[in-house]
């Protein structure tokens, strides 16, 4: 589920909650819309950890370590 199909979850959810008074035989809109907003916020909140987890990188590894040869050959 994507975030865009999330955001359009939370909006149609709360348009039936807040917005609508249709009266439907044998189907509360209030409560369709409640489940939709709390089906669209939990899969937001997945897709928002995931993408977080993602996007941190691994370390790099660490710099090749050069030895240097200090010693001075005096002949």
């Amino acid at each position: 589920m994507g975030i865009v199909v999330c955001i359009v979850m939370l909006a149609v959810g709360a348009i039936l909650t807040l917005a609508v008074d249709w009266d439907l035989q044998g189907v509360n809109v209030d409560v369709v819309g409640i489940v939709l907003m709390a089906v669209g916020l939990l899969g937001l909140s997945v897709y928002v950890s995931i993408f977080k987890r993602r996007k941190t990188q691994p370390p790099s590894p660490a710099a090749p370590v050069s030895v240097e040869d200090n010693r001075h050959h005096w002949e």
